[in-house]
């Protein structure tokens, strides 16, 4: 009897297209030249030098061995303390876990959750990884859709009328990826006493709180984990990444309700990592204690605030284009249906078979011809949560790049947005038309 090489599972785990367009950006290049990259959510800052020299310290003085899979003492003590100072709760050290980055949480904590048919309810457009692992583990996803008309916000209401007796875990993303809105008190007083009203103290929420240094206007990030009755259900979850500019240092946490949750998940550490790599470790200790790090954080969010209003004014100048105004996160999401009006991209995609449709959208069409005729790499509205996504007309923009480079981003859209003769060709030019 013949059976397939494959798990079924395999089928139906997602993943995150960011990091696929990398191949396509370096066919471009090596064709026609450099590529923007406004693709990948990555701070163009350099690791902060005093984080730096404490992670090459701690290399020399031996840190390179194994060590707690949970994470080291004296890093989750210095964890809870940061995170519980800035959201005026206390926390207890043996309820943080440390991961590889901020991804690794998003799917153990649903293996750990739930169950075959058990409901995860999460935003739609957002962090891909969210929707990615649903099917994975055998839940059924149910994606909260944010809509352009209400600021890419929901309210309580909305999210009560996905709530059902099948609800298991409910995502969060303030600061989010990839619309930059940033939640009020007001609005998560709201949610949490819909989740509260309506859930069971089984149901866990996930606030993913990666961006919880980068907000603009004079705006505060509010956790919903610091609201009454809210830290016995919530996961706040984060990491180095985005506020220290440190991708490649791979350190994540989760503060979970009870310890006993945390010890799970060490248990789960232990059989994907081992544990995580000490030095970094170390060096988030001193990037989150360090009086160095506050003034290095600052003056990369007025960076990027600098960036949002150029790009967000140079968008709203294209015909065709409307884009929001973010609150927090790096990114911008225009919406192009007015472009794609322009370009034909509707009539276009309606021409091609079936399979590629399925895969594909008019604002993929235009995401592919601004890499490969315009050299500009962005990401579109499909990459943000598959689900919901039908008839929804957006890209991501993320500004994590220079302001000389953002400038001619938008001028080489703004020509790709004028250019019907150019996409039309590019459409039926046999390149690829799919992510």
């Amino acid at each position: 009897m013949s059976r397939a090489l494959f798990a079924d599972r395999i089928a139906v785990i997602g993943t995150e297209e960011a990091f696929a367009l990398g191949p396509l950006i370096s066919e471009v290049e090596a064709e026609s030249g450099r590529v923007i990259r406004c693709n990948l959510g990555q701070p163009d800052f350099p690791l902060p030098r005093h984080v730096a020299d404490a992670v090459i310290e701690a290399i020399r003085s031996g840190q390179t061995t194994y060590c707690d899979p949970q994470g080291l003492p004296e890093v989750r003590r210095a964890i809870a303390t940061k995170v519980g100072a800035d959201r005026g709760m206390e926390l207890d050290a043996e309820r943080v876990v440390v991961y590889a980055g901020g991804r690794p949480p998003i799917g153990l904590t649903q293996h750990a959750y739930v169950e075959a048919g058990d409901e995860i309810i999460y935003p739609s457009p957002g962090y891909p990884l969210f929707e990615s692992f649903i099917r994975y583990v055998g839940g059924v996803p149910v994606p909260l859709r944010l809509r352009e008309e209400e600021g890419f916000n929901f309210t309580g209401e909305d999210l009560g009328r996905l709530i059902t007796p099948r609800t298991k875990m409910i995502f969060l993303n303030f600061p989010s990826n990839p619309t930059g809105g940033v939640a009020s008190r007001e609005q998560l007083t709201e949610i949490a006493t819909v989740i509260l009203d309506r859930t069971g103290p089984e149901v866990r929420v996930y606030s993913d709180e990666a961006y919880e240094a980068i907000v603009f206007d004079g705006a505060r990030h509010v956790s919903i984990a610091s609201l009454p009755g809210m830290a016995e259900r919530t996961i706040v979850a984060s990491g180095a990444s985005k506020t220290y500019s440190w991708t490649g240092g791979r350190i994540g946490w989760g503060v979970f309700p009870t310890v006993a949750e945390a010890k799970v998940q060490r248990r789960l550490n232990i059989n994907y990592f081992a544990s995580i790599p000490p030095y970094n470790q170390l060096g988030v200790k001193v990037a989150l204690e360090s009086p160095e790090s506050p003034p290095a954080i600052a003056a990369m969010v007025a960076a990027f605030q600098r960036r949002r209003d150029l790009v967000v004014g140079a968008l709203n100048a294209i015909e065709g284009i409307r884009c929001q105004n973010p609150r927090g996160a790096f990114y911008v999401f225009p919406n192009v249906g007015g472009v794609l009006e322009r370009l034909g991209a509707f009539e276009r995609f309606g021409t091609l078979p079936a399979e590629v449709q399925r895969r594909t959208s008019p604002a993929t069409l235009f995401q592919l011809f601004l890499l490969y005729r315009y050299r500009v790499a962005c990401m579109d509205r499909r990459s943000f949560g598959v689900l919901g996504s039908e008839g929804e007309h957006f890209l991501r923009i993320s500004i994590a790049t220079g302001d000389d480079d953002l400038a001619e981003a938008m001028e080489r859209i703004a020509a790709a947005s004028a250019d019907a003769a150019g996409f039309g060709e590019f459409v039926t030019s046999g390149r690829r038309l799919t992510l």
